[in-house]
């Protein structure tokens, strides 16, 4: 009889052990999860910023004028965040570009002689970009929406002001300054490079119609009475040195 308390004492003994051993393994294991998988991982996000220069080539999209593209010079500065877990980074940029563009136009409404007046026009952009990553952050696409003030068109040599625009009557070269001056535009292009220099290239399309005040200002459109309405298209050729 003593002998078989004795084993039964026993086994439930060792039965308790056992299962403390288990508890314990269990919350070892739960821990050690807990610990390895459950915490989320630390990412070192960059802040950057650059300044860039460079050429453009700028063009009125119209069918009320006959326009030739010109070539003008853009400068900016860009805030870039990079996101090294994400397939994207975005950037906030401001730039400044003068450019040019030819509208034609005769000296005479019957001279068989057409010329292209030149005009230049100021354009200050701010934009909000994504940057997809294509090989990292080495190759991007650049994408992202855009406002825009701009300055009026100003004719470069007033010699061309009385000029008579083609496809109208009475409607001349100076009576073409007064255009919209706010806009908003959409801009997609690519960026490259390594360290401290990247190579940029963007176009930028203006959603919004450029030459719409022209319409509210009385002008005499004997010839062509078509609403007038242009998009601003530009390309931007530029390099950039990033801190």
């Amino acid at each position: 009889m003593t002998t078989n308390l004795s084993y039964i004492c026993y086994n439930y003994t060792r039965t308790i052990m056992q299962k403390k051993q288990l508890i314990v393994l269990v919350v070892f294991c739960i821990c050690f999860v807990t610990v390895s998988f459950g915490q989320h991982k630390n990412y070192n996000i960059k802040n950057g910023f650059g300044i860039y220069g460079g050429i453009t080539q700028y063009d009125i999209l119209t069918d009320n004028f006959t326009t030739k593209k010109g070539n003008g010079w853009q400068a900016g500065a860009s805030a870039t965040v990079d996101i090294p877990h994400k397939w994207y980074n975005v950037s906030y940029t401001i730039q400044l570009s003068e450019n040019n563009v030819g509208i034609a136009a005769r000296p005479l409404l019957l001279s068989p002689t057409e010329e292209f007046v030149d005009y230049k026009v100021f354009t200050a952009q701010i934009a909000l970009l994504m940057h997809v990553k294509l090989i990292e952050s080495f190759l991007t696409i650049d994408v992202g929406p855009m406002i825009q003030y701009n300055g009026d068109l100003e004719i470069k040599d007033k010699a061309y002001e009385n000029y008579i625009v083609d496809s109208y009557t009475n409607l001349t070269a100076k009576d073409l300054r007064d255009i919209t001056n706010f806009n908003v535009d959409g801009a997609i292009g690519a960026s490259a490079g390594f360290g401290f220099l990247r190579l940029k290239a963007q176009y930028i399309y203006g959603f919004t119609n450029m030459l719409n005040k022209l319409n509210d200002s009385n002008l005499d459109l004997t010839g062509n009475d078509k609403k007038i309405k242009g998009n601003q298209s530009m390309m931007a050729f530029t390099a950039m040195i990033t801190f």
